[in-house]
């Protein structure tokens, strides 16, 4: 299981276990749990397939949080190589929700992002920076993650910290 703590408005446990159909196919399970308030976040249920021939995965599951009750999604990513040593990619991805009647949520997600990562940064420590759009909103983000430590930030002055366990 990897567990983690996220930082935003508020600490949270986070917690996500892989459960393997076979190679390219696995159950995604993942919840959070705030200490502020000390209930769960949200919880979910996702079967997600990997196309490694095509640098591609979907998804696919059910998300229930005290907001939105319960609700579908589907979403995708592709990578695309930027070299021979695919160190350097860009990616475009997406999520869709839907609620417990199928009807479309109105918060869709897409995205496009050039992805960088450098291996052996420093002895045992691997970078990965991201620089991308989120089109739905109209915002840049950005990302640094470092061994177990990432930052998100956009430019609306949105962030969050997070440390893996």
């Amino acid at each position: 299981m990897e567990t983690s703590l996220r930082y935003s408005k508020s600490l949270r446990i986070h917690a996500k276990e892989k459960l393997p159909f076979n190679s390219k196919t696995h159950l995604q399970l993942h919840g959070e749990l705030d200490t502020g308030t000390g209930s769960p976040s949200y919880f979910s249920a996702m079967i997600r397939h990997l196309f490694p021939e095509a640098l591609t995965g979907l998804g696919v599951g059910l998300h229930y949080d005290k907001r939105h009750k319960l609700r579908s999604h589907v979403r995708g990513k592709k990578e695309f190589p930027m070299g021979a040593n695919k160190l350097v990619t860009f990616n475009v991805k997406g999520r869709c929700d839907f609620d417990q009647d199928f009807n479309q949520q109105k918060n869709p997600i897409g995205a496009a992002e050039f992805a960088w990562n450098i291996m052996n940064f420093k002895e045992d420590q691997d970078v990965r920076i991201k620089v991308g759009y989120e089109v739905f909103n109209k915002v840049p983000y950005m990302q640094i993650r470092e061994n177990n430590w990432t930052l998100n930030a956009n430019m609306k002055g949105k962030w969050n910290l997070r440390f893996d366990l």
